[in-house]
């Protein structure tokens, strides 16, 4: 008796628009949480302190009060803009890569050249080239270019690891607001109060929510079309 009312139950549901609810559940998370940016950069910080490392690297902090639209605390605001902003990350590693070029100079060679593993002296002496303007010679820019590439390899990394650990903080946090929201829901339809069949059910669809979001659209569609097959089989 009790499988045949189950059944009965399961069919009289409309599994498509199950879906498109969980996954519009999911899509209000998201904007919950795209909601804290508003508060100090809020979930979009995350993330900015694998790029922050990797440019500390190469630009040295400055001494004393020197003040500079070129000095680390100054690259670093201009990045976290960019990041926070949402720029996208080929253009904000260009901008990265530049102001870190423009901080070459005979000074700050050394420490460069550490970061980046290439002939401390050469890029000194490219350095100085670079400020009035010299020809380099084919020694200085087989290292200049080596420098450019391992410069470049460096950002990728520091900008994709930011990118996955803000992108998995995000869906983290929506996870639990989505599942406040299911709750809150099933509170909000309730007549009697919220039973725990009810707040199992209400739990069971933010979980899915988070996840489900993105591809829900797709998957209402699949089983629309698979409901009319199984209807032309019959």
């Amino acid at each position: 008796m009790f499988d045949a009312a189950a059944a009965s139950a399961v069919s009289h549901l409309d599994l498509s628009k199950i879906v498109l609810a969980i996954g519009s559940l999911g899509t209000a998370a998201y904007g919950v949480v795209d909601v804290s940016k508003g508060f100090g950069g809020g979930i979009s910080n995350r993330g900015f302190g694998d790029i922050k490392k990797v440019v500390s690297k190469f630009i040295p902090a400055p001494v004393g009060n020197a003040a500079s639209a070129l000095t680390l605390p100054s690259v670093l605001a201009t990045l976290r803009a960019n990041w926070l902003n949402g720029m996208a990350l080929a253009d904000q590693k260009s901008v990265a890569k530049v102001l870190i070029k423009l901080n070459l100079t005979d000074a700050s060679a050394n420490v460069m050249a550490g970061a980046a593993g290439v002939d401390a002296g050469l890029l000194e002496s490219i350095a100085k080239k670079l400020a009035t303007g010299a020809t380099l010679i084919q020694e200085e820019t087989d290292v200049y270019g080596r420098f450019d590439l391992l410069l470049s390899a460096m950002l990728d990394q520091g900008y994709q690891r930011a990118d996955q650990r803000y992108r998995n903080s995000a869906k983290l946090l929506a996870v639990p607001i989505a599942v406040a929201l299911a709750l809150l829901g099933a509170w909000a339809i309730s007549s009697n109060g919220l039973s725990s069949a009810d707040a199992w059910r209400a739990s069971v669809a933010g979980l899915l929510a988070t996840p489900l979001a993105p591809v829900a659209k797709d998957l209402s569609s699949a089983i629309q079309a698979g409901a009319k097959v199984a209807q032309a089989w019959k």
